[in-house]
Parts: structure tokens; C-alpha cells; sequence
């Protein structure tokens, strides 16, 4: 069961009275930054502004437990006394306000108020509330796992064992599935995590009696086993510090995670798009207005001689002057060059489209042919065994989650088999389960990979992965690019995807990969046969930007697409197309289950005399326009054939792409086959209807050979 405490204040003697000061120096600070921000946003020379005051007792006392630089931080928007206690000066928090390309967190690409700084392991935060927690858990439990594993830690940066992570939240966010997705997995893996819970009982005009049953998040948590509970009064920096103090130390022990209740107030709206005054009486506006703690801290320092009235006078005036100069200074700094607006969407390091990645022409191959599901596995295993920070996890991949297991059965290893045997080559520390929870996978990899390990994770199917869809979209495409480079996350994700299984229906035949296409920072790759899956795979995890690999269920186990094991450093580059069937008259482009029946339509109509030539894309993004452009100016005509939806779909980009950039040479419409645009129904008959089939690829090629 939970532990609960109430939190207990310290004798004066438990902090001298120069560290007093320097509390209420920095939590000055953070409120005349808060000002200084507030007087730019209504002299317009800067665009958006929210504050932390009224929050900062609690968040200085947590500093001071912490080891900047060693423990992991993952704030939320009001946390600006907590980073500048941490070292982030104010200087560098009015960057961002001014859009500076000087700005640690962003490079002025994000909001003010989206921390990040990497010298102090804050990692980048975001506007969507409630994402940092799981990726807060995967952080840390990175840790733990590497402790584990001598070649795993080795590659890692150095860190402590008693290692924690601080993830802290309003009290509205509480109410999102992940924060207790996260708390469940924090708590059965006894992970060194710091919840901190700054309520100020609003989310935005919301109390927090509609936002959390009982009006107590704490209070509703006590069931869960290993977690540390406890209330304090966040503005009140004693009380503050002495029951940060103990959930800090309940994490260092590694006796599981903490949740560290805090009670503060809002004494300014929630941000300056929004006036308190239309929602909250003025009689409880002034009650909160007696509780801010910077009135109440400065009136403790006077009762207990810590300083005089002459001497935070003093100190008061210097703030003001120290945030009006670093003002000024941030106000001189340009904002990003133009030419920079794509800068930070993938590695500029590591190219997956470069040379180095292409050993197509070199392959060595071994063995009988065997299926796509094999090859795989075979690159699962290849890469497991050649990098230790390789680790692979998500819904049935292990063998058994019960080791105890493992000598009496045979293994799961997925629901198709992909990574059967693994868990007992590689061990449970590094291919496990997870809960069946998608969006707990995705955020829990982007954690670990922010620290340094390669998680290739697997959503069972393509029709689930929209519980995911946040992390995956406002999180893990964009973490490179809204930290200006600082933090990455280049996670695999493996996803079985498509239709053309009898019986599949709406929720098992699902494609949509235009969703991923169309989103900056991903790479999206969909193979059609084995021998690509394998060496598309090994680029996916040996590159450093995020890739979303779709692997088509319909072709996990086809004959037609077998191949031999090509040897443990076979790639495909993204980007590099296939001409699967050459041909002179028409020119057909193809994806994932299209490209078998394209090549089917192709020996038909070659039957009537039309020779087709047939592209298999391989990557939807990078899309190799080249290998198209360079087929579309021999044959002067074009088919994009595909299986998602016929509006808006994959072929509509690649029409666009060919009309715009080789209209000279076409010598007729570009045309699209594809699925219906309805659901795939149950039914085998309407099943075939609405997929695109052989004889409509056929039908497609001869009329448009014909105009």
C-alpha cells in the first residue's frame, strides 16, 4: 500500500540563514521575471506569456534537494523558479520569451515557458499537459536497466546510481490516462520517480473538485503499493523542504516512486490569454492573495533574523536591476536566420539516406529462403547482439513475462512471431512486456532514448496506435526540433499494419500512413517482401531520428516474398526506391501489399501487349522522387497504386509531386489506385470490394495505356 505522511516542520537549525536568503532570491528572481515578461507582452515584443507565481516556495525547496546536472528533470510550464534554481538564469528564460536563437531551451522555436536545458538535464518540455510523465518513467528506468547491464551502462553517459527524476504537474493534468499509466508502471517497476503535484486548485477556470473526485488526487492514489505520499503546504518553503526531503530520499532509496502533493496558490490568471476575474470571486482572489509566499517567506526571514529590512531591500533592488538588464540584453539578441526554419527535424550527423547506409549490392546470404517474420526477427537479434542499447519491448514480444516459465513452455514472442526467441537470448532486462497500454510504450521509449538507448518498440496493431498518437506526433517527432538540436529521440516503432486478412474487418485492416508522412521529423518506411523488411529494419535502428515501421500483416508469411538471411550489416537506405519489373510503356508506383499485385497486373497486360514497368517505394518518407521521375520520363504515363483510402491518400502527394515537377512529360492523367473511401468490412465479398485488387490495378493500366 501507498505511504502516507504529513509533512512535519524542521527546526530554524536545519537551514542556515544564508541559504534562506539565497531561497528567496531565487524565488524573486523567477516572480520579477514573471513581471518583466508580463510588461513585454502589453508593449508587444513578446507573443505569449504564462507565469509560475505563487508556486515557488515548493519549487525551491525541491531544488535543494536535487543534483542539477545528475538527476533528470521534466517540468511543466509554471516550473520557473524550480529551473532557475537549478542554474537556468533569468537572462536565458528571457531568450525564449524574445524568440533568441540564443535560447538554450528551443532556439526560439517554442513558447515561453517550455523548459529545456541540457547541462542540467531538463529535458525539453512541451505545451500538451500530462506527456511528461511516462517519458519521465522511461528515463529512469533506463537507469535502472543499464545498472543491470555492464555493456548498456558502458554506453551510456555517466550517472549515479541513486539517480531520480522530478516530473511535476498542475493538478488539472492529473486527470490525463498517462499520468496514471505512468504511476502504474513507476510503481510496479519500484522506479526512482518524484511526482510533484503543484495544485493551485485550477486548471484554467476549472476547480479541482469537477477536474479530481474528492477534490484530492493524493488521496485518491493510496491504493498503489510502493508509492510515497505526501501533502505539504507549497507555499510555505520549510514545510516545502522538509517533505521534499523525504520523498526524495524514498526515491534515492530505490523504494519506488514518490508523489508530493503541494498545495499552492495562482495569484496572477493562468496565463495572459485568460482573466481569473470572469471566474473566481474577489473575496477568494484576496484570501489566496494573503497566502503568497513570497510576502509570507519575507516576513519568516525577518522573524527569525535571517536578514534585516535594510538588507532584502537591498537584495529586492538588485533582482529588479539583474532581471531588467538581462531583459535588455535578450531584447538585443536575434531572433533565428530564415534559411535555419527546417534546421533540427532529423539528424544531421547520421544521414539514413547516405552511402554508408546502402549494402544492398552486397548481401551475404545464407540459408533457405524463409518469410518475412523470420528476416525480422533475424534483424532484431543481429542488432540486440551488436549494440547494447538496443532494447526491444510492448504488448506479448517476450517469450513468457514469467521466467519461471521459460523451461515449460514454448514462448509468445509477439502475436506474429517477430520476436520470438529473444527474451531468452537477450534476457528480460532487455525484451519484456509491457502493460497494454500504447500510449505507455511510445512515451516510455521516448525517455529512454532521450538518455541515450535505442528502444524498438512494437504496437500490436496499426488500428490501435491512436492512444499513442500524442506522443507520437507532439512528442517523439518534435523533440529534436523544438530543443534545437539538444535532445533527440530516435525510437523505432514497429507496427503491423493492413488489410487482406479474411476477417480483419475494421479494427485488424487498418493503414493510414499518410498520418505519419504527413508529420515533420518522422521517417515512415513500408516494405514488401522479406529481404527489405530486414534491411530497411537494421537502418531504422542504426539511424538516429524516430521511424515508424509498418510491417504489413497480409505479407508476414507469403511465399512469393521470401528471402535468405542476408548477413548482420545488410541496409537499405531511406529514400532508395525499387524497380521491381522494368518496363517501357507505363509506369506504375507501388507500396507495401500493392507492389504483388501491381507486378501481377503488369504480366497481365504485358499479355496485351503493354509493358509495364513497376516501382516499389519502399520509404514513404524519405520518397525517393528520382528513381519516379526518372521511370515517368521513359514512359510518359503513371499509376500510383496503394492501399489506404483513395482521398488523401499517399498517391495524391506523389500526383501532386509529378504534376507539378514532370508535367512535360506526361502524355496523359496521373492516375490513382486505391482502397475505397470507406472502413474494410467483415465480409469477404465487400472486403474485396473496397480493397484495391489485381484487376483494378489491370483495368487502371490498360484504359490509361489506351488514352
Amino acid at each position: 500500500m501507498a505511504t502516507r505522511s504529513k509533512a512535519r516542520a524542521p527546526s530554524e537549525k536545519a537551514l542556515d540563514h544564508g541559504t534562506l536568503r539565497q531561497f528567496y532570491r531565487t524565488m524573486l528572481a523567477a516572480r520579477r521575471t514573471d513581471d518583466q515578461e508580463i510588461l513585454l507582452k502589453r508593449q508587444n515584443r513578446i507573443f505569449f506569456q504564462i507565469s509560475g507565481a505563487g508556486h515557488e516556495a515548493v519549487q525551491v525547496a525541491v531544488a535543494a534537494h536535487l543534483r542539477p546536472g545528475s538527476d533528470w528533470i521534466y517540468p511543466y510550464y509554471r516550473d520557473r523558479a524550480l529551473t532557475q534554481a537549478l542554474g537556468v538564469t533569468p537572462y536565458e528564460h528571457l531568450l525564449q520569451a524574445v524568440a533568441a536563437e540564443a535560447d538554450p531551451a528551443s532556439g526560439g522555436r517554442q513558447m515561453p515557458s517550455h523548459w529545456g536545458h541540457r547541462e542540467y538535464r531538463i529535458v525539453s518540455s512541451s505545451s500538451p499537459t500530462g506527456t511528461q510523465f511516462l517519458q519521465a518513467v522511461g528515463c529512469v528506468e533506463a537507469g535502472v536497466r543499464a545498472q543491470r547491464d555492464e555493456r548498456m551502462r558502458a554506453a551510456l553517459e555517466e550517472f549515479a546510481a541513486d539517480e531520480i527524476a522530478l516530473c511535476t504537474t498542475g493538478d488539472g493534468t492529473t486527470s490525463q490516462g498517462e499520468f496514471w499509466e505512468a504511476l502504474n508502471t513507476a510503481c510496479n517497476l519500484k522506479l526512482p520517480v518524484l511526482f510533484l503535484v503543484e495544485d493551485n486548485g485550477y486548471a484554467i477556470s476549472v476547480p479541482v473538485e469537477v477536474n479530481t473526485a474528492g477534490g484530492s488526487i493524493s488521496k485518491l492514489l493510496t491504493g498503489l503499493p510502493d508509492l510515497y505520499i505526501e501533502e505539504c503546504d507549497g507555499t510555505d518553503v520549510l514545510g516545502s523542504y522538509a517533505a521534499a526531503g523525504r520523498a526524495v530520499a524514498h526515491c534515492r532509496a530505490h523504494r519506488g516512486p514518490a508523489l508530493l502533493h503541494a498545495h499552492v496558490v495562482r495569484p496572477y490568471s493562468h496565463s495572459m490569454s485568460d482573466d481569473e476575474r470572469l471566474y473566481r470571486p474577489e473575496h477568494e482572489r484576496r484570501l489566496e492573495a494573503e497566502r503568497d509566499p513570497l510576502v509570507s517567506f519575507r516576513r519568516h526571514l525577518l522573524a527569525v533574523g535571517a536578514a534585516t529590512e535594510a538588507e532584502l531591500t537591498a537584495l529586492e533592488r538588485e533582482v529588479e536591476q539583474e532581471v531588467k538588464d538581462a531583459s535588455d540584453r535578450a531584447l538585443a539578441q536575434p531572433q533565428p536566420p530564415r534559411d535555419t526554419a527546417t534546421r533540427f527535424l532529423f539528424s544531421a550527423a547520421v544521414d539514413p539516406r547516405a552511402p554508408a547506409f546502402d549494402t544492398e549490392s552486397r548481401p551475404q546470404f545464407s540459408g533457405a529462403e524463409t518469410t518475412m517474420v523470420d528476416l525480422i526477427n533475424g534483424c532484431l537479434r543481429d542488432e540486440l547482439e551488436r549494440d547494447p542499447r538496443v532494447i526491444v519491448f510492448g504488448e506479448d514480444v517476450a517469450d513468457a513475462s514469467r521466467e519461471e516459465a521459460l523451461p515449460e513452455v514454448k514462448g509468445k514472442g509477439g502475436v506474429f512471431k517477430c520476436t520470438y526467441g529473444l527474451q531468452r537470448r537477450f534476457g528480460s532486462n532487455r525484451v519484456f512486456n509491457s502493460p497494454l497500454a500504447e500510449a505507455n510504450i511510445v512515451g516510455r521509449a521516448i525517455g529512454m532514448a532521450t538518455r541515450g538507448l535505442k528502444p524498438v518498440v512494437e504496437i500490436q496493431f496499426f488500428d490501435y496506435i491512436w492512444t499513442a498518437m500524442m506522443q507520437i506526433r507532439d512528442e517523439l517527432a518534435t523533440m529534436r526540433y523544438r530543443s534545437g538540436g539538444c535532445w533527440s529521440a530516435p525510437v523505432v516503432i514497429r507496427v503491423a499494419s493492413g488489410g487482406y486478412l479474411k476477417g480483419g474487418a475494421i479494427y485488424h485492416s487498418q493503414t493510414g500512413e499518410t498520418l505519419f508522412t504527413h508529420t515533420p521529423g518522422l521517417h515512415v518506411v513500408l516494405p514488401s517482401n522479406a529481404l527489405d523488411a530486414n534491411g530497411l529494419l537494421r537502418t531504422a535502428i542504426r539511424c538516429e531520428d524516430p521511424v515508424i515501421f509498418l510491417e504489413h500483416k497480409h505479407l508476414y508469411r507469403q511465399v512469393y516474398n521470401k528471402g535468405c538471411y542476408p548477413g548482420p550489416d545488410f541496409m537499405i537506405p531511406f529514400g532508395k526506391a525499387a524497380v521491381v519489373r522494368p518496363g517501357e510503356d507505363l509506369t506504375v508506383v507501388a507500396c507495401g501489399a500493392l507492389v504483388k499485385r501491381s507486378l501481377d497486373a503488369a504480366r497481365a497486360a504485358a499479355e496485351q501487349g503493354i509493358d509495364v514497368e513497376v516501382i516499389d517505394l519502399r520509404s514513404l518518407n524519405p520518397l525517393d522522387l528520382e528513381t519516379i521521375a526518372a521511370s515517368v520520363r521513359k514512359t510518359g504515363k503513371v499509376i500510383v497504386a496503394h492501399e489506404d483510402s483513395l482521398s488523401w491518400g499517399i498517391g495524391s502527394e506523389i500526383a501532386a509531386r509529378i504534376a507539378d515537377e514532370l508535367f512535360p512529360w506526361l502524355d496523359g492523367p496521373v492516375r490513382r489506385v486505391a482502397s475505397l473511401d470507406t472502413w474494410v468490412a467483415y465480409a469477404p465479398q465487400l472486403e474485396d470490394v473496397i480493397l484495391p485488387q489485381t484487376d483494378d490495378v489491370l483495368k487502371a493500366v490498360v484504359s490509361l495505356h489506351a488514352w
